[in-house]
């Protein structure tokens, strides 16, 4: 048996990467003299115990689920799409952009508008890398790496000399007008039973489930997602069949960068109503993670954004209510992405030799 279970590879690989990442991290607690059980208990009360945890947990999720979604389509291509931070603030300089344009009525005007101008600038950004990897065989990784310090450096100075309205101190834009902001969980008629006014979870969440039900639409049941993973897949036979790689290359990228400018509407228009410097706040890198424990797919990035936001969220509440200090959630998500990606093959070898020995005990 050379192949895992399809069951297999979807939930134990995955599951066993976690539960190899947390008993690392429950050693490493133990070694600076804390106690793991006790992490762990303020981890879940504090991301799961309430509305006001649930609601940020959700809230993080909402935007690792735009980058997730934007590694998996660019990886669905053959390429990995590491610069989904700096689409991601450029996709927030498109929203303020828009949101500061014009006195916005109410916001279910703003938000589609939003969106065009988060995808847009997202999608521009990305753009260049994958011309240079398309037309000069620049390598993607290298130059999205590139681009995210460029488009931080862009911000700054865009904030502290073009859009910082005058005598404010702080490096920001002005705040968006009252129709362009958008209803968090504790204002949605319903909704407002479970959740209070004061967390940031918003009506971009909703949007984000739409993004995943869109890309398995694209990427599964079109010509164009057939075209795109069969390019991934194999080079060569894809020339073979008239696939142009330029074109795959191209196409996959902008959508990548669409995706991740779109995750600016979450944090710039849902919660900060504002552009602030640093507005991704690592979850273009968070992607990666969720893209690759989530195995590209749409239903798997959403599982994992969701694990994700209950490791962000937790452990800002460990850092805060323990002796814990709160840069161990930044080990743990390490410790997942070392798992679920680089010693993804070590995990799949292990239950290899325990399916192939239960199969010749059932020969």
């Amino acid at each position: 048996m050379d192949k895992l279970p399809r069951w297999a590879d979807v939930v134990l690989v995955p599951l066993i990467s976690l539960l190899m990442a947390a008993a690392i991290s429950a050693l490493v607690i133990l070694a600076i003299g804390g106690d793991p059980v006790e992490a762990v208990k303020v981890m879940v009360t504090g991301a799961l115990g309430s509305a006001y945890g649930w609601g940020y947990t959700l809230y993080y999720a909402t935007s690792f689920i735009f980058t997730g979604l934007a590694v998996s389509v660019a990886y669905h291509a053959g390429q990995f799409n590491i610069g989904g931070e700096g689409q991601a603030q450029i996709g927030g300089l498109g929203v303020a952009l828009v949101c500061l344009a014009l006195p916005w009525p109410h916001w279910t005007i703003a938000l589609p508008a939003a969106m065009i101008g988060a995808g847009l600038f997202g999608a521009a950004w990305a753009a260049i890398p994958a011309y240079l990897a398309a037309k000069r065989g620049s390598h993607i990784v290298i130059t999205t790496i590139m681009f995210n310090y460029i488009a931080a450096a862009l911000i700054v100075y865009l904030l502290v000399e073009v859009l910082r309205p005058a005598g404010q101190m702080d490096p920001a834009t002005a705040r968006f007008p009252a129709g362009a902001k958008l209803p968090t969980f504790g204002e949605i008629p319903g909704l407002s039973l479970f959740f209070s006014k004061n967390v940031p979870a918003n009506v971009t969440f909703f949007v984000a489930l739409a993004a995943c039900w869109g890309v398995w639409l694209l990427l599964w049941r079109t010509r164009l997602g057939y075209q795109i993973r069969a390019y991934g897949k194999s080079e060569p036979a894809a020339l073979y069949a008239g696939i142009s790689p330029t074109r795959m290359i191209m196409v996959s990228m902008l959508i990548s960068g669409g995706l991740a400018g779109m995750m600016a509407i979450n944090n710039v228009m849902g919660e900060a109503e504002r552009l602030l410097q640093n507005s991704a706040e690592g979850a273009g890198f968070i992607g990666i993670a969720v893209a690759l424990m989530g195995r590209n797919h749409p239903i798997g990035v959403f599982l994992a954004a969701l694990l994700f936001g209950f490791l962000y969220q937790g452990g800002a509440e460990m850092g805060l209510w323990t002796t814990i200090p709160i840069e161990l959630r930044l080990l743990l998500q390490g410790l997942v992405i070392l798992f679920t990606g680089a010693l993804d093959n070590m995990v799949r070898m292990m239950l290899g030799v325990f399916f192939r020995a239960k199969a010749k005990e059932a020969a």
